[in-house]
């Protein structure tokens, strides 16, 4: 097997290919090891310098601390991955571990829509996600996700990408904030 790596916009944040499936259902973002009981979850955030991970449909983005050179861990996690698939495991994650509300107004799914139509494939190719989180007066609260999680341009695809589109769509929409 053979694990392709990909740059993001975050010099922080590398985006690992293994060529199969990664998540079976849903993406999902995890920073401490405590949070799961999957192996290679476990062993990858056991990593010096590793401080989250996250999992995609076909993808794992890992982010790590400014002061550790890829080249010190990207073997050790090309290693990992290629190890927990020849062990003939199909997919990393088979199950949607997110918490999911279903209580949204007309405008809140709309948002979502959009969210998950026009813009979560343009964020995926960098290695990250943008989850809806809330909208009350005119501002809508997203977190980001992966790669796109402390990543300098984050801001600016933020407002210049997100805001714009979303304001674009739907009147009610002002603003757009991302929260942790």
């Amino acid at each position: 097997m053979f694990v392709q790596t990909e740059i993001t916009p975050n010099p922080n944040s590398l985006k690992f290919l293994p060529g199969k499936k990664v998540s079976n259902n849903g993406s999902f973002e995890i920073t401490k090891k405590d949070d799961v009981s999957n192996e290679l979850v476990r062993n990858l955030l056991s990593i010096n310098g590793v401080e989250g991970i996250f999992l995609g449909k076909d993808f794992i983005s890992i982010n790590k601390v400014e002061n550790i050179n890829w080249e010190e861990i990207k073997h050790i996690v090309i290693s990992l991955i290629n190890d927990f698939y020849s062990d003939g495991k199909e997919f990393v994650i088979d199950r949607d571990l997110n918490e999911e509300n279903s209580n949204f107004s007309e405008t809140e799914q709309n948002i979502i829509k959009i969210l998950d139509q026009k813009i979560r494939p343009a964020v995926a190719k960098d290695g990250g996600d943008i989850k809806f989180k809330e909208f009350k007066d005119g501002i809508v609260k997203v977190q980001l996700q992966g790669s796109c999680s402390g990543c300098p341009s984050s801001t600016m695809t933020l407002k210049q990408g997100v805001q714009n589109l979303l304001k674009h769509y739907i009147k009610e929409v002002k603003e757009v904030e991302a929260v942790e």
